[in-house]
């Protein structure tokens, strides 16, 4: 599935890049949050994804308005948002960054699969803060590179691994989030334990990704020495938002 969502990514890229100009001169002109300063705060910090669909799950949200579930994210004491904005594969769009950017003043992040320079520029003009970039998708020296850029352009970046050999990819100097998403791409299959294994290897504190499904999870977690989350989809199919996530940060 990776591979099928990198290559229309790619195709994607070149069939938008005329409007690369105004990106950048929109990406001139904004206000920025720290993403990075924004999670170290609390005994948990969630990064509140909101997230329509996804290719494993089909539509996940059906009264859907970005507006009002950031709302909902910020009253629930959510320290970050992150908005899916990959149109094909998970219903997104990046209107919808841009929609949450005029309601909401914490810091956001750009979820999509960054496979070119120009991506970056368009994620600081719709009003992101941060954006995540996929170990897995990424060179080594296309995540060095990726990662100077948005330093420049002033975004921080979640950097996400699902395997420990995919931490190499870390630039030397890098001083965003390292995540770890708990699903292996290629087969779905979720594992929490993920997140614990790669921050003892990795020795540094890491964003759990993927997974979460109540209070239990974030304990369970919490008493490993995990306390930053990035969650959508459990998040996303609660009536109430607001008090379902007070209740995952306890």
């Amino acid at each position: 599935m990776l591979k099928t969502i990198l290559e229309h990514k790619q195709r994607e890229v070149q069939e938008r890049k005329s409007q690369l100009p105004r990106w950048k001169e929109q990406a001139q002109h904004r206000d920025y949050r720290s993403l990075v300063k924004a999670m170290e705060h609390g005994d948990v910090a969630v990064l509140a994804e909101i997230k329509r669909a996804s290719p494993s799950k089909g539509l996940i949200c059906h009264d859907f308005d970005p507006q009002v579930i950031a709302t909902e994210y910020v009253v629930g004491g959510a320290a970050a948002i992150s908005v899916l904005t990959d149109e094909k594969f998970f219903q997104g769009h990046g209107e919808y960054l841009k929609q949450v950017r005029q309601r909401v003043d914490i810091p956001l992040l750009r979820k999509d699969f960054i496979v070119h320079d120009s991506q970056l520029y368009e994620a600081a003009a719709l009003g992101a803060d941060a954006v995540l970039l996929i170990g897995e998708a990424l060179s080594e020296s296309q995540a060095a590179e990726l990662t100077a850029l948005a330093g420049e352009i002033g975004l921080e970046i979640l950097f996400e691994v699902h395997h420990a050999d995919q931490l190499v990819k870390l630039p030397p100097d890098f001083s965003g989030l390292l995540g770890v998403n708990n699903r292996d791409l290629s087969t779905f299959q979720v594992d929490l334990q993920t997140s614990v294994n790669i921050a003892r290897q990795a020795k540094r504190p890491v964003v759990c990704e993927s997974g979460i499904g109540g209070r239990d999870d974030i304990v369970a977690m919490t008493r490993q020495g995990i306390r930053m989350f990035l969650i959508g989809e459990y998040l996303m199919r609660q009536e109430d938002r607001s008090a379902a996530l007070r209740e995952l940060r306890g």
